[in-house]
């Protein structure tokens, strides 16, 4: 059985809904003159600035290569891969940065070491190694999971830009260069 409610009856006064109007313009014309009068007679803070004064030009604008946002604490980073001091690929195709991976933006086609190589019988390394920008959350458990130290979340990189979604996916070759090299104590392959 459906509850009915009387909907209370409304004077002239509250039909014309001239209040409600009224308070919205008063609310705009107060902004307008705060807003003037800080233009006018700024005031000094000391206290921590707020995002409209953290542009050098007091608008929430930005010269986006000269300037740049502040990355917060808790941002992990973009992954790369990395290569040992050697130039060699560190990524053994293990896939389990791919199986780990929630949305799944991680697909590795292994591969194998040439038969010159001294570690061709040892190893594998990727054939194709890709990563859909658009799909990953940025969680760190690839870092987390990959046995060889081949995948990591690099800060300074933040910013992946393109204009498709196949300009997203960021291939073995891009990813080796945004990662470069990184020198790690343990060398697995020194007979020390």
């Amino acid at each position: 059985m459906a509850l009915i409610l009387a909907r209370p009856e409304l004077n002239l006064w509250e039909r014309l809904y001239l209040p409600s109007i009224l308070g919205g313009l008063f609310i705009t014309l107060r902004h307008m003159v705060e807003t003037i009068l800080l233009r006018v007679f700024p005031r000094k803070r000391t206290g921590p600035r707020s995002l409209m004064e953290m542009s050098s030009t007091g608008l929430m604008s930005m010269q986006y290569p000269e300037e740049k946002w502040p990355m917060p604490d808790g941002y992990r980073g973009a992954p790369v891969l990395v290569m040992d001091e050697g130039g060699r690929e560190k990524c053994v195709s293990c896939q389990l940065c791919e199986f780990i991976c929630p949305p799944r933006a991680i697909r590795i086609t292994p591969g194998f070491l040439p038969g010159a190589d001294v570690h061709a019988n040892v190893e594998k390394k990727p054939r194709a190694f890709d990563i859909d920008m658009l799909r990953c959350i940025y969680c760190g458990m690839c870092e987390e999971v990959c046995p060889e130290e081949a995948i990591f979340l690099k800060k300074e990189e933040p910013i992946f830009v393109g204009t498709s979604r196949q300009a997203m996916i960021r291939d073995k070759q891009e990813l080796y260069r945004l990662g470069g090299v990184m020198v790690r104590p343990i060398k697995k392959w020194d007979g020390k």
